[in-house]
C-alpha cells in the first residue's frame, strides 16, 4: 500500500529533539553548509556528529516508512531502469521493485517533495518509500545503468560506415573529431562507462576475426565487448591524434597522453600502441585527477606500521625505497608521503616517466629519453637544485642508483621504488645491481614493500569450505587452518558476479637499524637476509594477507596468489 506524500520537516530541529545532535553542532554544521554547499544531513555525517545509519534510522521512524539496505537486496536491473539514470542520479532514488498497485522506490533523503513529485510522475504509479544509504545507491546505479549496449552500437555504427565504403567521410570524423561522428560517440561512451565502473585501463586488441574491448578493473581483465575488427583502424588512429602521435607510423610503438573530462572528472589518459600481426593494440591508462590523494592514514596501513613508516620519511637524509609489481599501488603510496612532507619550508623535485598527477608546490620533472632527458642526467641537474626531497620515479641501472645512494648520503632524502617481490630482496636487488653494499648501508632506511588484493564483497560474503589441496598449500606457507572459518564472494549485482568489491593493501616494512647496517656494509648476504627476518614487529606479505583473510576481509585465493612460492 502506497504512502502519503511525504511532508517537509526541518531535519536539524528533528535531530535536535531526538538528542541524536545538540543545538550546538547543528549551528556550526549550518554555518560549514554555507562554504561547502553539502545538504545538512551529509554536512552532520562529515563532521563526525551522527553517523548515516543513526541519521537515516530517525528519518525513517519519523516518517514511518522502512530502511532497506540495498547492498542485499535483490533488484531486477530492468525494474531499476523505470528511471532514467539522469533523473535517478539527480534525485537520488532507485526504483526497488514493481507491484500491480504501487512500486517501491528508495531515496537518499526522502524529506525531498520535488523528487517524490517526480518520480510519481515518471512511474505513473503510487509510490511506496524507503530510505537507503546514498553511497549504496549511487553504485548500485552506477552498477545498472551501464554503457555496454551502447558501445556496441556505436562500434557496428562505425562498423557498418567502414564496410559501406564511406572512407572519406570516416577519415573527415576521425581528424576532425566530429561530435555526432560513430567514431567520437564510441570512444566517449567508452571512457564514460570505464570510469563510472573505476576501471583502470582500458585494453583495445585487434584480432584476425574481432576486436576486443576490455577493462581491468580491481586490478582484473574483463571483456566488455567484442566487434568488427574492421573499426579497429578508425579507433586507433582516433586515438593517436588525441595523443599527439603519428597516425602514418604503424610500425613502431608509440607513447603519448591526452586530457578530458568525463562526466565531471578530469581524466589523463596515457595511451601506449603497440604494432600485432591484424593491426595496432592500444591500451589507456586511466588516471582521475578529480579524485585527489590519498593521505598515509587512508592507505590501510596498520597504525603501527604507518608510524614506522612516517618516521623513516622525515628523516633529514637517506634513502627510502616501495617496491613491489607494476600496478601494486607504489606511486599512490609515494604521493601520500610527498603530501604529508610538503610545505613551504621544504624543498621537493620529483623525477618521474611519466608525471602522472600533478602536485601543487613540488618541482615535478618528466624524463625524455628521445632527446637524451634520463634519470641519471635528470638527477646530477637536480641536486644542483638544492632540494631537500627528492623523489625517483624508479632505481632503473645502476647509474641512477648510485647517483641516489650519493646524494641521500649528502644531505637530502631520496624516494624511489624498485620492481622486486618482498623487501629483503630489495636491498639485495641493489647489490646485484652493481652497487657497493658499504653504499647501500650508508644510505638505506627503510623498505616498504606492498601489493593490492581484493576485498570480498560485503553484499555476497558467505562462509568457505576449503578443500584439502588449498588447506596444504595455506600449511606449505605456514599457516594452520584447519579451526579457522573463511569467507568468499558467492557473487551478485554489486560486484558484476565476480565476489570482489574493490581492493586493500598489505604491507611489509624493513626498518634499518645499527646491526642490520653493519651486517650489509660487511657484505653477509646470507646473515642479513636471517636478521632481517627476525626484527621485532616484522611481518611478511603473505601474513599480512593471510590475517584479513582471518577477518574475512579477502580470500584464501588471494591470499595464495600473493604468498604461495614465498620464501618461509
Amino acid at each position: 500500500m502506497a504512502v502519503q506524500r511525504p511532508k517537509k520537516i526541518r531535519l536539524g530541529d528533528l535531530l535536535v529533539e531526538q538528542k541524536a545532535i545538540t543545538e550546538e553542532q547543528l549551528m556550526a554544521a549550518l554555518d560549514a553548509q554555507k562554504s561547502t554547499g553539502n545538504k545538512l544531513g551529509r554536512e552532520l555525517i562529515e563532521s563526525g556528529y551522527l553517523t548515516e545509519d543513526q541519521l537515516l534510522g530517525i528519518l525513517a521512524e519519523q516518517l514511518n516508512i522502512e530502511f532497506i539496505d540495498i547492498r542485499s537486496y535483490s533488484i531486477n536491473p530492468e525494474t531499476i531502469k523505470r528511471i532514467p539514470e539522469v533523473q535517478a542520479r539527480r534525485f537520488r532514488v532507485i526504483v526497488l521493485a514493481e507491484e500491480p498497485d504501487h512500486v517501491l522506490i528508495g531515496m537518499a533523503d526522502p524529506t525531498n517533495i520535488f523528487a517524490y513529485d517526480e518520480v510519481s510522475r515518471l512511474v505513473e504509479k503510487p509510490l511506496t518509500l524507503a530510505v537507503v544509504k546514498e553511497d549504496d545507491l549511487l553504485k548500485a546505479i552506477d552498477s545498472v545503468y551501464r554503457r555496454t549496449a551502447d558501445i556496441s552500437n556505436f562500434a557496428a555504427e562505425l562498423g557498418q560506415q567502414i564496410s559501406a565504403g564511406e572512407s572519406a567521410t570516416t577519415e573527415r570524423t576521425i581528424n576532425e573529431g566530429v561530435a555526432d561522428a560513430p567514431v567520437v560517440k564510441l570512444l566517449q561512451t567508452m571512457l564514460e562507462d570505464a570510469v563510472q565502473v573505476n576501471a583502470s585501463d582500458i585494453h583495445i586488441e585487434p584480432d584476425i576475426n574481432e576486436l576486443r574491448i576490455r577493462f581491468r578493473i580491481d586490478g582484473t581483465l574483463r571483456v566488455q565487448t567484442t566487434t568488427d575488427h574492421l573499426i579497429a583502424g578508425a579507433l586507433i588512429s582516433r586515438l593517436k591524434l588525441m595523443s599527439g602521435l603519428d597516425i602514418s607510423e604503424k610500425r613502431l610503438p608509440q607513447d603519448g597522453r591526452f586530457h578530458l573530462d568525463v562526466r565531471g572528472h578530469q581524466i589523463d589518459v596515457r595511451l601506449s600502441t603497440l604494432p600485432l600481426p591484424d593491426g595496432e593494440s592500444a591500451v589507456m591508462r586511466l588516471l582521475n585527477q578529480s579524485a585527489g590523494f590519498l593521505g598515509v592514514d587512508q592507505l590501510g596501513m596498520p597504525t603501527e606500521l604507518a608510524k614506522k613508516v612516517r618516521k623513516v620519511a622525515h628523516y633529514p637524509h637517506g634513502l627510502m625505497l616501495v617496491t613491489g609489481p607494476t600496478g601494486s599501488g607504489k606511486t599512490t603510496t609515494l604521493y601520500a608521503l610527498l603530501g604529508e612532507l610538503n610545505n613551504p619550508e621544504i624543498k621537493i623535485i620529483t623525477v618521474e616517466d611519466p608525471v602522472e598527477y600533478r602536485l601543487n608546490g613540488v618541482n615535478q620533472v618528466q624524463v625524455n629519453p628521445k632527446v637524451e632527458l634520463t634519470f641519471s642526467k635528470v638527477l646530477r641537474s637536480v641536486l644542483r637544485q638544492d632540494p631537500d626531497v627528492v623523489l625517483i620515479g624508479e632505481m632503473r641501472d645502476k647509474e641512477t642508483i648510485e647517483i641516489g645512494l650519493r646524494a641521500s648520503m649528502t644531505g637530502h632524502f631520496v624516494m624511489s621504488t624498485l620492481h622486486t617481490n618482498d623487501a629483503i630482496s630489495s636491498a639485495l636487488r641493489l647489490i646485484d645491481m652493481g652497487s657497493e653494499p658499504y653504499l647501500i648501508a650508508g644510505a638505506l632506511r627503510g623498505i616498504l614493500a606492498q601489493r593490492l588484493i581484493r576485498r570480498i564483497c560485503a553484499s555476497c560474503a558467505a562462509t568457505e569450505t576449503l578443500d584439502a589441496a588449498t588447506k596444504l598449500m595455506l600449511k606449505d606457507m605456514g599457516n594452520e587452518p584447519d579451526d579457522i572459518t573463511f569467507k568468499r564472494g558467492n557473487g551478485c549485482r554489486n560486484c558484476n558476479n565476480t565476489g570482489y568489491q574493490g581492493r586493500i593493501g598489505i604491507y611489509e616494512f624493513l626498518e634499518m637499524d645499527a646491526e642490520l647496517v653493519e651486517t650489509l656494509h660487511n657484505g653477509d648476504l646470507i646473515e642479513f637476509s636471517k636478521m632481517a627476518k627476525s626484527r621485532p614487529g616484522f611481518k611478511p606479505l603473505k601474513q599480512s594477507a593471510y590475517e584479513l583473510a582471518i577477518k574475512g576481509v579477502t580470500t584464501v585465493d588471494e591470499v595464495i596468489k600473493v604468498g604461495y612460492g614465498m620464501e618461509m
